[in-house]
C-alpha cells in the first residue's frame, strides 16, 4: 500500500482541486450533466469479465474524472494494488499480507510469499475439500449409524456465514444433477433460533455440521457447535432408532457428524474434530474475505467442485483486470473513485445496495459487511484520527421489494443517496416447457423495465413523465440522485465471482485513497470482549458494580425475570 509517510488525502493537491471543482458542479443538476450528449454512455461505462459497470448517472463530468484519476495516482493506488496482490504485508496493524487473492490463483501459477509458494498450500486444502464434497454428494459420508448425511447445516457468523450463503442462494440453478439429495443450511444467530428450528425438524442420524471459525474462539459459532454436539451425543448414544443397541461412543459421533473449518488446527483437534475432517484456511484471508477457499465448502456441496472453480476463475479473471487495466479504464478504480467522489465531495453518505434478481437476495447483506467492517474506519495507516469522511452507510433489499419499501425515501426524502443497480441481461433460458419460459422471460422483462426506470427518474426527476401539466408539490420528484448499474451478461459462478471481486476491489481502492488498514477489525473485537465480560456478570461471576447504571438496570430486569 501507500507509504508510511505519506501526507493525508485532505492535503493532497488533488483532494484540494476536487473541493474546488465540487463546489462549482453543486448547482448543476444531473439531468443537465447528462443532456442530450449519446457519448456520456460510451465515456462512463466499461466492460470486462461479463459485466458491465455504467457510471453515467453519476453527478460528475470529464474534469471530475481526471481530478479523480490524479487523485488515485497521488495516493498511490498503482503501487498499492501491486503490493496487495503480490503479497505483501498490507494488514499493518496485525502485520500480514492480506491474499484472498491468493485463494483463487489457477494450480499452474505460483506466488511466492516471504519464501514459501502459497498456491501449492492453496490447491491441496482445495483438492481435501474436494473429497469430502465428492464423498457427500454420492452419499458415501455416512453418519454414525450408518445412514447416508442428507443435511449439511454450516454453523458461523460474518464471514463465515455471509458469503457461503450469498453464493449458495445465487447460484442455486447450477446444482449437480442425478447426485444424492443434499439439503445446505446455515445457523449464525447466537440466541439459537435458525438451530432449534433445525434441530427439531431433521433427524441426527442423518445431520452434519460444519463448524466455520477462523480463530475457532467465537462465541457465536461454538455456542452453535456445543449445543448439536449436545443434541447429536443425546440422541445418537443409544443407537438413534435403535435404543436396544450398544451405545455409541462420543468419539464417534463427533468424528461421522463434524467437519471443521478453521486457521487453527489445534482448537479443532481440541474441541474433538477428527484430523481428516479439518478444512484449513490461514490468517492471511480475513473472514469477509475468505469464501474463496475451504469457508466456501457450503457453496461447492450445493453447486459442486466444477461450478466452484468457475466462481474462483471468475474472481481470479478481475483480479487479472485489476492488475493489467490502466486506471482511466479498470473497473474496480473506476467504482471506487465514483464512492469517493459521493462521499467525500458530494457529502453523499448513504448508499444502497438494489439487485433486480430474486437469486442476489443476500447480495445486500454481503456487501454491508464487506465495506462497512473493512473501511468502518477513523483512524490512518499511521495511527492518526481522520478529519474527513469514510465508509457511508450501506444498506439495500431486492429492487422489485424495496419499491414497495424505502424508495419513497429515495425519490422524495430529504436523505441525498447513491445507488448500485444490479442485474443479468439474461435469464430463464434453459427452462424447457416453451409456455413458462416465455411466461419467465417476460417477467424478467419486467424486472429489466423497472430497473433501468428507477434509476431514470432518480436522474431526472419530474423530466422523467411524459405529462407537461402542473403538480401539486406532493407529487413532484426533484432527481439528481446518482447511481451506477452493474448488468450481468448471465448470472453463473463466473460472473458472480468477477462481480464479488469487484466489489472487494473497490473497497481495497478506496481504503488506500482514505489512508486507512480495511483488513482488521478492531471494533468487532472490542464487542466480543465486551460481551464476554458482560455474560460473566449475568452469570453472576463478575462484578456487576463496575457497570454503568443501564447496564446494571438491564441485567437487574433479566435477572429479576429469572425469579418469577
Amino acid at each position: 500500500m501507500a507509504s508510511a509517510t505519506r501526507a493525508t488525502p485532505d492535503t493532497l493537491p488533488a483532494w484540494q482541486t476536487l473541493k474546488q471543482h465540487a463546489h462549482a458542479l453543486q448547482n448543476v443538476h444531473l439531468k443537465n450533466l447528462f443532456g442530450d450528449d449519446d457519448s456520456r454512455w460510451t465515456n462512463f461505462t466499461r466492460q470486462v469479465a461479463g459485466l458491465t459497470l455504467d457510471l453515467s448517472k453519476q453527478r460528475w463530468d470529464d474534469d471530475t474524472l481526471e481530478h479523480l484519476l490524479a487523485l488515485a495516482h497521488e495516493a498511490g493506488v498503482p503501487g498499492a494494488i501491486d503490493a496487495l496482490l503480490s503479497g505483501k504485508r498490507v494488514n499493518v496493524s496485525e502485520n500480514r499480507p492480506a491474499l484472498h487473492t491468493a485463494l483463487r490463483l489457477p494450480a499452474d501459477a505460483s506466488l511466492d510469499v516471504e519464501g514459501e509458494d502459497v498456491v501449492t498450500a492453496v490447491h491441496e486444502s482445495l483438492a481435501q475439500m474436494e473429497c469430502l464434497v465428492q464423498r457427500l454428494q454420492a452419499g458415501q459420508w455416512r453418519g454414525a449409524t450408518g445412514k447416508p448425511i442428507r443435511h449439511v447445516v454450516n454453523l458461523g457468523v460474518g464471514g463465515s456465514d455471509l458469503g457461503p450463503l450469498m453464493v449458495t442462494h445465487a447460484l442455486a440453478d447450477y446444482r449437480p444433477k442425478g447426485r444424492h439429495p443434499l439439503e445446505v443450511h446455515f445457523a449464525s444467530t447466537m440466541d439459537g433460533s435458525q438451530l432449534a428450528d433445525y434441530l427439531g425438524r431433521f433427524n441426527p442420524e442423518t445431520t452434519l455440521f460444519v463448524l466455520s471459525s477462523k480463530s475457532f474462539t467465537t462465541i457465536d459459532t461454538l455456542s452453535n457447535a456445543n449445543t448439536a454436539k449436545d443434541w447429536l451425543l443425546g440422541r445418537l448414544s443409544t443407537h438413534g432408532d435403535q435404543p436396544s443397541a450398544a451405545p455409541l461412543s462420543a468419539e464417534l459421533i463427533v468424528r461421522q457428524h463434524f467437519i471443521g473449518v478453521s486457521a487453527s488446527p489445534e482448537k479443532m483437534s481440541e474441541w474433538g474434530i477428527a484430523s481428516d475432517h479439518q478444512l484449513m484456511f490461514w490468517d492471511w484471508v480475513g473472514g469477509r474475505y475468505s469464501l474463496w477457499g475451504t469457508i466456501g465448502l457450503p457453496i461447492a456441496l450445493v453447486v459442486g467442485m466444477d461450478n466452484f472453480r468457475e466462481l474462483l476463475a471468475g474472481a481470479h479473471a478481475m483480479d487479472c483486470h485489476f492488475r493489467d487495466a490502466p486506471m482511466e479504464d479498470n473497473l474496480p478504480v473506476l467504482l471506487g473513485l465514483a464512492g469517493i467522489w459521493n462521499v467525500n465531495f458530494l457529502d453523499i453518505r448513504a448508499h444502497s445496495i438494489l439487485p433486480y434478481d430474486g437469486r442476489l437476495e443476500y447480495f445486500a447483506a454481503y456487501l454491508e459487511q464487506l465495506e462497512m467492517e473493512s473501511n468502518g474506519k477513523s483512524v490512518t495507516r499511521q495511527g492518526q484520527a481522520v478529519n474527513y469522511s469514510t465508509c457511508p452507510v450501506l444498506w439495500g433489499q431486492l429492487g422489485p421489494n424495496a419499491q414497495h419499501a424505502f424508495y419513497q425515501l429515495l425519490h422524495q426524502g430529504t436523505q441525498p443517496v447513491v445507488c448500485d443497480f444490479i442485474a443479468p441481461l439474461k435469464r430463464y433460458d434453459e427452462v424447457e416447457d416453451p409456455d413458462t419460459r416465455r411466461h419467465l422471460k417476460a417477467q424478467h422483462r419486467l424486472a429489466l423495465a423497472n430497473c433501468f426506470a428507477q434509476s431514470r427518474v432518480l436522474m431526472l426527476g419530474d423530466d422523467a413523465l411524459d405529462d407537461e401539466g402542473p403538480r401539486p408539490e406532493h407529487k413532484r420528484y426533484r432527481g439528481n440522485q446518482p447511481s451506477t448499474t452493474v448488468l450481468l451478461d448471465k448470472l453463473t459462478p463466473f460472473t458472480l465471482g468477477a462481480l464479488i471481486a469487484l466489489y472487494e476491489h473497490k473497497v481495497f481502492v478506496q481504503a488506500v485513497i482514505w489512508d486507512i488498514n480495511p483488513f482488521d477489525q478492531w471494533g468487532v473485537e472490542l464487542g466480543k470482549k465486551i460481551a464476554t465480560d458482560t455474560q460473566a456478570i449475568i452469570d453472576g461471576e463478575g462484578d456487576i458494580s463496575r457497570m454503568d447504571a443501564s447496564s446494571r438496570g438491564l441485567i437487574g430486569a433479566f435477572w429479576a425475570s429469572e425469579q418469577e
